[in-house]
Parts: C-alpha cells; sequence; structure tokens
C-alpha cells in the first residue's frame, strides 16, 4: 500500500508548528488507540501510520529533508517504520506525550478509559545517533565507494553485557511492585480523576539494579571507539543523508542502537560540472576545427572519449554522450544513467600579427563568412530557446 503524505495523515498544513503537530498526533492517537478499538486492525494500523508521521516532523532535520525529497529524503533518515514495530515498544518511545492528561505509557488510566489495563513491557531505550559529514569526489559519487571509519560512542559495557548490574541480578521495584508505572488520584473540575505515570525510581522498568556496575556506574554502556564500514551506493547528491542502520551509539541497559547519519558532502571537480544527474562540460574550439569540422577528445568519468565536430560548428552548440553521466540513487528509475552534456565555445584570438589581420580581412569578403538571412534565423531560434 502506497505511503500517504505525513501532513494529510495527521491532517495538518505543510507549514504547521510543532504545537500544532504535537496536538494533531494526540488527537489521532487517542482517536485510534487499540484501548479504544480491541481486535481492530485498521485503527492499529491509523495509529501506527500517525505515529510514523510525527515521528518524522517533530524533528527540524527530518521534517527538512521530507519537504525537501519527499519519502526518498528519508530512506534510512534516522526515522522508522512504525508498521514494523509492536504496540509496546511505540508506547515506550512516545507514551510521555500523554502523561498529565490521564493517560500513562500505554495510555491507560484515564478512569476506566479504554480499560486496557497497565502494559507491563520493559521500556526499550535507543541510542543516540550519531552524524558524520564525509566527502566524495565526483568519481565516487559515479561509481559508488566503500569507506571506513573510526567513531567515538557509546558502546556495550563489556563488564556487565549492558545488564548494568555487577552480579547480574536485579530485583523487583517496590515502588511501582513491578508495573513500570504508579498510579495517582486527584480531583479535578470533571471529578476524580486517576492518572498513570512512569515510575520515578525505576523508570518504567518495574525493575532496580542494587548492586550496579563498577565500570558503567548501572547504565549498560561506555564511551568507546568502533571501526564502522560504509557502503556508498552511486547516485548520491550534495547534502543528501545516507543512514546506516544500528551503527549509532550503543541503548542503555542492552537497548536498541541508534543509527548512523551521514550526511554527503559533494566536492566539486575541476572538469566536469553536476547538473542533476547530468555532467557538464565546456568544450572550447580553436576556429579551424569550427570551421572545417574533425575529431576532439573530451574527458568523462570514465576517461577520454572522442567525438567528431561537424563542420560550421557554431558557438552554443550543444551535443549529448548518453549515459556518461551519473545514475539516479532512488526512485522508480533507480540506477538509470543520466547523460554527459557537452556545449560547444568558440575561442577568439585576442590578438593576431600583421600577416594574420591580413588573413583575416582577406576571409572576411567571402560571401561564405557573412550570415545569411536563414542563418541568422536559425541562430535566433536557438537564442530564444535558451529562455523557454
Amino acid at each position: 500500500m502506497a505511503k500517504r503524505d505525513y501532513y494529510e495523515v495527521l491532517g495538518v498544513a505543510k507549514g504547521a508548528s510543532a504545537d500544532e503537530i504535537k496536538r494533531a498526533y494526540k488527537q489521532m492517537a487517542i482517536k485510534y488507540h487499540p484501548d479504544r478499538n480491541p481486535g481492530d486492525k485498521e485503527a492499529e494500523t491509523k495509529f501506527k501510520e500517525a505515529t510514523e508521521a510525527y515521528d518524522v516532523l517533530r524533528d527540524p532535520e527530518k521534517r527538512q529533508r521530507y519537504d525537501q525529497f519527499g519519502f526518498d529524503g528519508l530512506s534510512g533518515a534516522g526515522g522508522f517504520n512504525a508498521q514494523n514495530m509492536n504496540m509496546d515498544d511505540i508506547f515506550s518511545m512516545f507514551g510521555d506525550l500523554f502523561e498529565g492528561m490521564g493517560f500513562g505509557g500505554g495510555f491507560s488510566g484515564f478512569g476506566g478509559f479504554g480499560g486496557g489495563g497497565t502494559r507491563n513491557s520493559k521500556p526499550v531505550y535507543k541510542g543516540q545517533d550519531q552524524r558524520l559529514r564525509v566527502d566524495l569526489t565526483l568519481n565516487e559519487i559515479v561509481n559508488g565507494t566503500t569507506k571506513k571509519f573510526k567513531l567515538k560512542k557509546h558502546v556495550t559495557c563489556s563488564h556487565c553485557h549492558g545488564s548494568g548490574s555487577e552480579d547480574g541480578n536485579s530485583s523487583t521495584c517496590p515502588t511501582c511492585k513491578g508495573s513500570g508505572y504508579v498510579i495517582k488520584t486527584q480531583q479535578s473540575f470533571l471529578g476524580m480523576m486517576r492518572t498513570q505515570a512512569v515510575c520515578p525510581e525505576c523508570r518504567g522498568e518495574g525493575t532496580v539494579i542494587k548492586n550496579k556496575c563498577t565500570e558503567c556506574g548501572g547504565e549498560g554502556i561506555v564511551m568507546g571507539e568502533e571501526i564502522v564500514e560504509v557502503n556508498f551506493p552511486a547516485g548520491l547528491a550534495n547534502d543528501m543523508v545516507l543512514n546506516v542502520p544500528g551503527k549509532g551509539g550503543a541503548g542503555r541497559r542492552n537497548g536498541v542502537n541508534g543509527d548512523l547519519q551521514i550526511i554527503i558532502h559533494e566536492l566539486e571537480d575541476n572538469t566536469l560540472v553536476r547538473d542533476g544527474n547530468d555532467l557538464v562540460y565546456n568544450l572550447i574550439l580553436p576556429i579551424p576545427t569550427a570551421i572545417l569540422g574533425g575529431t576532439v577528445e573530451v574527458p568523462t568519468v570514465e576517461g577520454k572519449a572522442k567525438i567528431t565536430i561537424t563542420p560550421g560548428t557554431q558557438p552554443g552548440t550543444v551535443l549529448r554522450l548518453r549515459g556518461k553521466g551519473i545514475p539516479q540513487v532512488q526512485g522508480y528509475n533507480k540506477g538509470q544513467k543520466g547523460d554527459e552534456v557537452i556545449n560547444i565555445s568558440v575561442y577568439m584570438p585576442e590578438t593576431l600579427n600583421k600577416e594574420e589581420k591580413e588573413m583575416v580581412q582577406k576571409l572576411a569578403e567571402s560571401e561564405n563568412f557573412k550570415p545569411t538571412d536563414s542563418i541568422k534565423e536559425k541562430l535566433m531560434r536557438k537564442f530564444k530557446a535558451i529562455f523557454d
């Protein structure tokens, strides 16, 4: 099933503020929450769809890439596919939005709303995303490449193997009795209201560690280094973000690793200029070659190529080498290459000696060196086409 536009999913305008997006997500989450719609798979799908949209639009960088490139700009750009996640993972990531509104981490506890009861799943901690800016040459962009990087980041504690416990043991939280949540009853203008919130002592885990690891202090992660190998596909563009899932910081207490987000910086080439997926080369011809024609060599990303110049080639003539450009990195035409566009310029000598001036003056008297009306019309059509 094709994805719907994220703004359409949440029912907000493209220029909506962060607060408007948050309010819209809350309304959608309440409407389609599984406790309110037990057994309704369509409601669950819409709930996950709204969560995925909110995850992108709440983040300024992800939102900017989505606004500019659509779903292609989010190819692993730090977002996630909510349809592939279970509900408990979603609650652990976004449930705090509803605290203090009569909803807890699982959105239950609103004076009987939903009737779903307390969710006892342990929260999943996600590690920090790492960001890296990488320079790529034109040749690397056209052909793709592989690079290795040494990253300084959070890694799993080798002493406790990520558990955070010195002896590997934990005990039931005495505050929430293992549920991970606490329920409070308070008076409001609507009457007595029960609210559910994440347990302040165990932070929703339901267990506490009495004998914390001496290396990581109970967090399960420490600062370290890791060498990461990244494959860069052909066709990347400047400021694109390449996501490497699971190569960011390690999550607390054996949580989910963050992602490595690589921002592409395309280095300028000394010879070829990029225009979308096409490459442009400005070929400068001497006057005799433009008049008489001939064979010349031009650079391409694959080496030199010979092209034929027809007699009487005019400045501004454009030639194409099909398939000598940059491949499409994603989308319907993925892998299809652009062209190399060759723009013809003709070099006019800035200085001439006496003999050369006499030769040019003699040529100027020839009728073949005077443009006819049809030639003038032809050149004018080409000139106008530039502005179309």
